[in-house]
């Protein structure tokens, strides 16, 4: 299958002042295509600079596809970067001036003289009309690859892709129909490198991929198959999720778009119980987060003093199952000191568990981290207490 590489071109993008949200469209939508994708790159306004990269990407990709650059301004150089990396002149497309022309009008606005810059393209190359704007673009087609420029603004890129360059790389690599479908499943309680030796020899797969991807308290193990249909790459997943199921066990809490907090509710919901809260440090946002999720809860106990210590929450635990009697009670309170760390109380009618954990990472991810770990903390008790099946496995 062919190989994309995708340049985004700007130097807003490279000084932070606006999010590149083209490569991940572009990406996205051209994988369920069949192509590989295999390297993003982001340049600014600087032709030799873009000039050098094109000719770089050529002598490892058959697509490259440049966004941006495409404007009527001194400091939009695409044009002319894609026609020095192809030793190629700049010619000026009378068809493309009277389509800037036709859009102006629409628009009810006068062009300026700056504006016929658009109307210039690399000798030879395919001009493509832009439906929704005033940027035309082009494709410069080689024997075996071809440079295709994309305006920036990301609605004119996206019709564009759709309407065009889509048919154009069917039709020029000959695609057959074929898609890119990912499953990603969701872990909490084992860290990446513990997954990562369970689950090793998986990773080295090639159709379908196996990949890790670590957040605060959680990690995600993406299952990703390129086939001929959507009923094909399920089922080349659906054994890939099995063993990772067999391996790594109530660990996985749940795929896709399902959160902790969803499936904590479900189990409640099942068993006909009701949850007692205690938070600490953490602005309420667990109760938040449950109270989304529609979680039946008791009112919360007042804490007589503030929680510093694992024995603290224990006894204010022992309080709210005396004053509230809720079938299960769960507690967590963040502490700051000379580093973070978590206390976390489980309770139920037949048992009690404590645990404290500490936080080294980046202060900013420490709520995310706490909120992560103390759910699954409560998900992986419920489960042993209720019986119930690990929501969300196959």
């Amino acid at each position: 299958m062919p190989i994309l590489e995708i340049i985004t071109i700007g130097t807003e993008l490279l000084l932070g002042e606006i999010n590149d949200t083209n490569s991940t469209y572009i990406a996205r939508t051209l994988r369920d295509h069949g192509i590989d994708i295999y390297r993003i790159t982001t340049i600014g306004d600087n032709p030799m600079r873009i000039t050098t990269t094109i000719q770089e990407a050529l002598g490892r990709s058959d697509i490259i596809i440049t966004t941006g650059g495409l404007g009527p301004t001194v400091d939009d150089p695409t044009r002319q970067a894609v026609a020095d990396a192809t030793d190629r002149k700049l010619v000026f497309l009378e068809s493309l001036w009277d389509q800037i022309l036709e859009r102006f009008k629409i628009y009810g606005k006068e062009p300026t003289e700056n504006n016929r810059r658009q109307a210039m393209i690399p000798q030879g190359a395919l001009p493509v009309q832009n439906p929704v704007g005033t940027a035309p673009c082009f494709i410069v087609d080689l024997e075996s690859s071809c440079i295709i420029s994309l305006p920036g603004v990301p609605q004119e890129m996206e019709t564009i892709l759709h309407q065009s360059i889509i048919p154009f790389l069917k039709k020029k690599f000959d695609l057959k129909t074929q898609i890119i479908k990912a499953t990603v499943l969701h872990s909490a309680g084992l860290g990446e490198s513990m997954i990562d030796q369970l689950i090793s020899d998986l990773e080295e797969s090639n159709n379908p991929t196996v990949g890790l991807l670590a957040h605060p308290g959680q990690v995600d193990i993406r299952v990703t198959a390129k086939a001929g249909s959507e009923s094909e790459a399920n089922e080349m997943i659906k054994p890939v999720i099995e063993e990772l199921y067999d391996r790594l066990g109530d660990h996985i809490y749940g795929k896709d778009g399902e959160k902790l907090e969803s499936i904590i509710s479900a189990i409640l919901d099942e068993n006909r119980l009701e949850l007692g809260i205690l938070e600490h440090g953490l602005d309420n946002v667990i109760r938040k987060r449950f109270k989304k999720a529609r979680v039946k809860m008791v009112n919360i106990v007042n804490l007589d003093k503030p929680v510093t210590d694992l024995d603290t929450l224990i006894k204010t635990i022992n309080k709210l199952f005396r004053e509230k009697q809720p079938d299960i009670g769960f507690g967590i309170a963040l502490i700051e000191n000379d580093h973070f760390s978590i206390h976390l109380v489980y309770q139920d009618k037949n048992h009690q568990k404590a645990k404290t954990l500490s936080y080294g990472g980046p202060p900013g991810n420490v709520s995310l981290w706490a909120q992560n770990i103390g759910m699954a903390f409560l998900r992986k008790n419920l489960i042993q207490f209720t019986g119930s099946r690990a929501i969300g496995e196959t």
